[in-house]
């Protein structure tokens, strides 16, 4: 089993910024792909950014490129999740899944972190 903790939500103003960490605690070896997903009031839960712990390579959806970056510490074995210009609609929970490769499927979840964006 992995373990994922999620922090560092919080409220921010539109056009602000907030770094997002999740530590992976347990199996972490059986696990190379880490992602972000968030979800909306209503909305189904959909996927943000993902990386490989070993190599590196990352994908992000589109409403989110050139906004958020994905990067991790292997040392720490924590993952990051860095939210530029954020806009309202950004509001949501965000969480942190493992799964096996990327990209996909994710087969272990955090409890999510909240991100409100409103002036």
């Amino acid at each position: 089993q992995v373990q994922l903790a999620e922090s560092g939500g919080g409220l921010v103003q539109p056009g602000g910024s907030l770094r997002l960490s999740c530590a992976a605690s347990g199996r972490t070896f059986s696990r190379d792909a880490m992602g972000w997903f968030r979800q909306a009031p209503g909305k189904e839960r959909k996927f943000v950014a993902g990386i490989s712990w070993k190599s590196g390579i990352t994908y992000y959806a589109d409403s989110v490129k050139g906004r958020f970056t994905i990067s991790r510490e292997n040392a720490k074995e924590t993952v990051y999740l860095q939210l530029n210009s954020l806009k309202p609609e950004d509001t949501a929970v965000y969480y942190c899944a493992a799964g096996s490769n990327l990209p996909g499927p994710y087969d272990h979840w955090g409890q999510g972190t909240q991100v409100t964006v409103s002036s």
